[in-house]
């Protein structure tokens, strides 16, 4: 059975956007963006909400972007290479290929999913994150911890739900990030 994982960057006070939506302080190292591009190389499908999806989508849907060094080009290839689903109610059509608009999260579909994928999926965007988490389908969180504290914005995990996790392994980077994976305990 394949891993549904939670992958984020966030700030060091929890936060995936501050109180004006932005998010430019996520903005990774050279050495940081070659291993997110790792992380995410070996998964097959990525769950997204709305705006991640869209916030994503330039990197298939331009092309400069990826020409702009051998780690974007590395990146894009990888992105596009993997299967999306976009969960949303607003969003009429995707721009990508090899991907399927979902209007609603359905637990039980994850799960079917989840056993019978040959590769890990991951689920991005924090809203979405929260529906996986409070069904019990996160398998496994992984959180890129920026050095900043941005006081208030949006959350990178539900408020209203609990989980026990299991330090499984950690790396420091030269910008002061650090990476820290965890087993959710079922």
């Amino acid at each position: 059975m394949s891993k549904l994982i939670y992958i984020a960057n966030v700030s060091l006070d929890g936060y995936i956007e501050d109180s004006h939506g932005n998010f430019d302080w996520t903005t990774p190292s050279d050495d940081l963006f070659a291993f997110i591009t790792d992380l995410v190389r070996s998964s097959g499908t990525y769950l997204y909400g709305r705006r991640l999806y869209e916030t994503m989508a330039v990197w298939e849907t331009d092309p400069a972007l990826a020409a702009q060094s051998e780690l974007t080009s590395d990146f894009a290839h990888v992105w596009q290479a993997a299967n999306k689903v976009v969960y949303s109610t607003t969003l009429h059509e995707v721009s990508t290929a090899k991907t399927q608009l979902e209007r609603d999260f359905d637990p039980d579909a994850i799960r079917d999913m989840k056993a019978s994928a040959a590769n890990d999926l991951t689920v991005g965007g924090a809203n979405l994150a929260a529906h996986a988490f409070r069904a019990g389908l996160v398998d496994e969180c992984q959180l890129l911890i920026c050095p900043v504290f941005v006081g208030a914005g949006k959350s990178a995990l539900p408020r209203d739900t609990r989980a026990d996790l299991e330090l499984l392994d950690e790396r420091r980077f030269a910008n002061g990030a650090v990476y820290v994976r965890y087993r959710v305990a079922s």
